[in-house]
């Protein structure tokens, strides 16, 4: 269950992420780090899909340009 709720935030985040930064790759590093945000995220409790997901595009905005 919590392992599904994770690649659910995970996958819906980095997929609207995606649509709204078109210059950015499927395969960019930011998606790994998305993952350990959003892992660290639900074992502090925060374990609904819909929140952590937007806790997951809330981080990837702040995520430097480069990366």
């Amino acid at each position: 269950m919590v392992d599904e709720v994770l690649r659910k935030a995970v996958d819906t985040a980095w997929t609207v992420y995606l649509t709204t930064h078109r210059d950015v790759d499927v395969a960019d590093g930011r998606r790994c780090l998305l993952e350990r945000h959003l892992q660290g995220r639900l074992e502090a409790s925060q374990g609904e899909t819909e929140e952590l997901t937007c806790s997951g595009l809330a981080y990837l905005d702040r995520l430097p340009k480069d990366e």
